[in-house]
């Protein structure tokens, strides 16, 4: 591996005469958990956009693993090691859990195209599915429509998907948005529990949950990164207070 995972480099989109991400540099050694914060409307999932493919920057670069992946489509990025959760979740709601995770696991492999055949003719991959969901604490709720379930443990279902494509740069946008106190303990346990060999990048409005689980905190304001430190450096920064709370 290279040491960084992820290099970003003079990157900007702009929409119109706004430029929602301007000039943002970024690099995230592998391994790390690295989380990005900031106000409303700094930038942040349109930077997240850029970086997976989602969206075409406007210049500036994207390195995954020291390899060039600026103009790849999204799902060639995905077969090079990215993964990642959406701000709002995405999935069937008239499918069982481990129908909407056996879905993904086939749009992964070329059986895809065989849909005659039922889900149970694929054997191996309801064991895939189900050992996907114990992954994320689902195994009881396999059998269970995704719009019968609560919508903390959808959020685990999405974080199943996204560990499905075995990533080596996991992006998470807010996973935490929207649960109880306790499911986002649970789903901030699972994102601790997730293996030092997946770097992660992740989005989160709770600072709390943010800083908890952060090795290295990137901020950004109106489309540019203002500081990049440790925990408790964002904590001591009056402009990061600032920036949140507005002048005293």
């Amino acid at each position: 591996m290279s040491a960084a995972a992820l290099e970003v480099s003079a990157l900007a989109k702009v929409f119109g005469g706004l430029a929602a991400v301007n000039g943002v540099e970024l690099t995230v050694p592998a391994g790390e958990r690295r989380v990005l914060i900031g106000p409303n409307g700094a930038g942040k999932t349109t930077l997240f956009h850029c970086i997976t493919g989602t969206l075409a920057p406007s210049s500036g670069t994207i390195a995954l693993f020291g390899r060039d992946v600026t103009r790849l489509p999204e799902h060639r990025r995905t077969a090079l090691g990215m993964g990642r959760t959406f701000q709002i979740t995405n999935v069937f709601p008239e499918l069982t859990m481990a129908e909407n995770l056996a879905l993904a696991i086939l749009g992964t492999d070329r059986r895809k195209w065989v849909m005659h055949r039922s889900l149970a003719a694929f054997a191996a991959v309801r064991r895939q599915a189900l050992e996907g969901l114990e992954r994320v604490g689902l195994a009881g709720r396999a059998d269970e429509p995704v719009k019968r379930v609560s919508y903390g443990e959808r959020r685990q279902l999405e974080l199943a998907l996204a560990l499905n494509t075995s990533p080596k740069v996991l992006f998470l946008d807010e996973p935490c948005a929207g649960l109880s106190p306790a499911e986002r303990q649970r789903i901030s346990r699972m994102i601790a529990g997730l293996p030092r060999d997946i770097t992660l990048l992740m989005i989160e409005h709770d600072m709390d949950v943010a800083l908890g689980l952060a090795d290295r905190v990137t901020v950004l304001h109106q489309g540019r990164v203002i500081l990049e430190g440790t925990p408790d450096e964002v904590r001591a920064n009056s402009e990061v207070r600032d920036v949140y709370f507005g002048h005293a």
